[in-house]
């Protein structure tokens, strides 16, 4: 069975997850420089099949778009039009940063490991891609 593969878009880096083959568990994959992500996800579609890929998508707390969000967009366009084959999920991305911070507190990281931005990153991605999986249909 193919991978799903989560991606928490910045405008400075990228933190992606990815699932075990049967989709049944997120794992944290990589924090990259986002200027790479098309080529990343293109190298790593070849070598993994990808059944979909999820993204967060930023909104405020009132469900409107964030400055952030138009870029989004335009990663979502990008990779519907360069991937046609691989489904492309939208999913809510508020408080991700908050619950992977939280995560990482819970999972004993100290203070400084907290502050490490790319792997901020990745649990994000990790639990934009949790909550995906956990959101489908048994």
């Amino acid at each position: 069975m193919a991978r799903l593969l989560a991606i928490d878009y910045g405008h400075k880096r990228v933190g992606l997850a990815v699932t075990d083959p049967l989709q049944l568990i997120a794992t944290p994959l990589d924090t990259i420089h986002s200027q790479d992500l098309f080529a990343f996800v293109k190298k790593y579609h070849q070598q993994e099949q990808l059944a979909g890929i999820v993204i967060g998508m930023p909104r405020t707390l009132l469900n409107e778009a964030t400055d952030a969000t138009p870029a989004v967009v335009g990663v979502v366009r990008k990779l519907r039009r360069e991937l046609p084959e691989v489904p492309v999920h939208e999913v809510d991305e508020r408080f991700t940063s908050r619950m992977a911070h939280q995560a990482m507190l819970a999972g004993g990281l100290g203070q400084k490991a907290r502050r490490d931005k790319a792997l901020v990153d990745r649990v994000s991605a990790t639990i934009i891609l949790q909550s995906f999986l956990d959101s489908r249909p048994v």
